[in-house]
């Protein structure tokens, strides 16, 4: 089991530190010292990146695990641009939009087995081993399996998770080590995993065949009830795809396209900045452009956020400059307008960033999608599927229509931040269909109003419910801001409501900054987030 290191810099803060430090950033502090643990054994940032997911499969698997899709953005010193890894899984062979409407449905249920796609977890990172990694998938996973056999203490975010997950996920064989008494886990009481170890353990020896055609591979087609064949999991669920990207606030900023959401934190910021708003996160004009202009393109990510088959729109398309300047003309800078209303799709997800001593970063984020996902199991091995398929849409023609092969909307959204060839930002968050809002806000606060990271980080936030509300969108905001904010804010149209002071659910963000030092940021609104650095 990993143990602390007092010459280890952390806490939700790493400090400045030099340009030779390694730096790691993640929900927890058990995945963020796994990920500094590779990477002084001679990982790239890379194998640091999947030891912290594999940890976070041990230890937060209500966010993520291996039966959950990845995204990971990686830059390398000198290079251009950095390369994007689209490991979401595709619907299986038997999946299909006319079935369910059959049936009478009109949209796909969160926690069913017709939520179920193929994980692309695995085969992300056997993909990024392949080409980036030091050292082997083995090596990698090895600090999980460990941890997993040795047990853990349970968060309490994950003591809380497990409480309200009980009636949907208590009797399945993969849950039996999560309630080692019968009943949820209080905080801090010690858990094991053995089942996740030996998967974990037949994945370090076998990769991906030992997952996707061993007993992984027959819960997944056995849950599903017949959308996923054998077939299904022989294709390999990754595609090296082209950044998405435009340049906004002097750097250029980069995400993964469609079917990522994250277009729309680039088009928002870059909307943002040409409204010129003040530089103060506490002038209401800041936050009133900040909510418009992410307003302005959210509503229409479930026409366009699609698989790149069937996507109405390019990347290029989404941020052209034009039709971003459009958008920006529609907004009243003193009044708020009606925007028609997206989609909402909330999710539980795991998102992390490490930087290694020779400058590779990286943007990572995986995850279940609704908690712990469809609430299936993989029979006993420990692996929970994801729902990623309630990203779906049932309407017969829509680009973004149930269909097999096909990958679904994702709300996934990492980002990574350049000044040329040299990375300046790491930047990424959970939240589900929040994840463009929570970037945007915190992008915002350090790259335009100018705060340091940390504060960029402790900063209040805000949270559009797009679909809960009519279209004039209901603002919930964190307390914490000055009564005159929110006082501009109703007078300019806005209807807002308070939250609680701080909102757990509105990240946790995790950034690393590189300019004359190295830092890392860990977000305060979750007791287990950690930034760690060592030089």
């Amino acid at each position: 089991m990993i143990g602390p290191r007092r010459d280890l810099h952390s806490s939700t803060s790493t400090g400045p530190l030099p340009e030779t430090a390694a730096v790691a950033v993640s929900p927890h502090y058990l995945a963020s010292e796994a990920a500094l643990h590779i990477m002084e054994q001679g990982g790239s940032a890379v194998d640091g990146a999947i030891a912290a997911d594999a940890m976070l499969a041990v230890v937060a698997p209500d966010t993520c695990g291996p039966g959950g899709d990845l995204f990971a953005i990686v830059h390398r010193p000198g290079d251009e641009r950095p390369v994007v890894l689209n490991a979401s899984g595709r619907a299986g062979s038997g999946a299909s939009s006319e079935k369910l409407r059959d049936q009478g449905l009109t949209e796909i249920p969160i926690r069913s087995h017709w939520s179920i796609t193929v994980p692309g977890c695995v085969d992300g990172w056997e993909a990024l081993v392949e080409r980036f990694s030091n050292l082997t998938l083995a090596d990698d996973l090895a600090p999980a399996i460990e941890q997993a056999k040795d047990g853990f203490p349970a968060s309490l975010e994950l003591a809380a998770s497990l409480g309200r997950l009980q009636g949907q996920i208590g009797a399945q064989p993969s849950a039996t080590t999560l309630y080692p008494t019968g009943q949820a886990p209080e905080p801090g009481e010690i858990l094991h995993r053995p089942a996740l170890a030996a998967t974990l353990a037949g994945v370090a020896e076998g990769g991906r065949s030992a997952f996707y055609l061993g007993p992984v591979g027959d819960g997944i087609i056995q849950a599903p009830e017949g959308s996923i064949n054998r077939e299904d999991l022989e294709r390999r669920q990754i595609e090296w795809v082209a950044p998405a990207s435009t340049d906004v606030f002097g750097l250029t900023a980069w995400t993964v396209p469609p079917n990522s959401q994250g277009w729309i934190t680039l088009a928002a910021l870059r909307i943002f900045e040409m409204l010129d708003p003040p530089r103060d996160p506490a002038d209401p004009g800041f936050q009133h452009a900040l909510i418009e202009a992410y307003r302005a393109v959210a509503w229409e990510r479930a026409d366009t956020t699609t698989d790149p088959d069937t996507a109405p729109l390019s990347p290029d398309e989404l941020l052209d400059p034009v039709r971003l300047s459009e958008r920006a003309a529609m907004i009243d800078k003193a009044r708020a307008r009606r925007w028609p209303v997206p989609t909402d799709a909330p999710g539980g997800t795991a998102y992390l960033s490490t930087r290694d001593r020779d400058g590779m970063v990286v943007s990572f984020i995986q995850s279940n999608f609704w908690g712990i996902g469809s609430g299936f199991s993989a029979g006993a091995t420990g692996v929970w599927l994801h729902n990623r398929g309630a990203g779906f849409d049932l309407r017969p023609g829509h680009p973004n229509e149930l269909a097999p092969g096909r990958r679904p909307l994702h709300t996934l959204a990492p980002t990574l931040w350049t000044d040329g060839s040299r990375p300046r930002l790491v930047l990424g968050t959970r939240g589900g269909d929040q994840q463009p809002q929570i970037l945007a806000q915190v992008a915002a606060n350090q790259l335009w109003a100018g705060t340091g990271p940390e504060e960029a980080q402790w900063l209040p936030r805000w949270s559009i419910d797009v679909a809960a509300s009519a279209d004039l969108a209901v603002v919930r905001y964190e307390p914490r801001f000055a009564p005159s904010t929110i006082t501009g804010l109703t007078r300019m149209g806005h209807v807002v409501e308070p939250a609680e002071t701080w909102e757990s659910g509105w990240g946790p963000v995790s950034t690393i900054t590189i300019d004359d030092a190295v830092r890392g940021e860990a977000d305060p609104r979750v007791s287990t987030a950690t930034a760690l650095g060592v030089f």
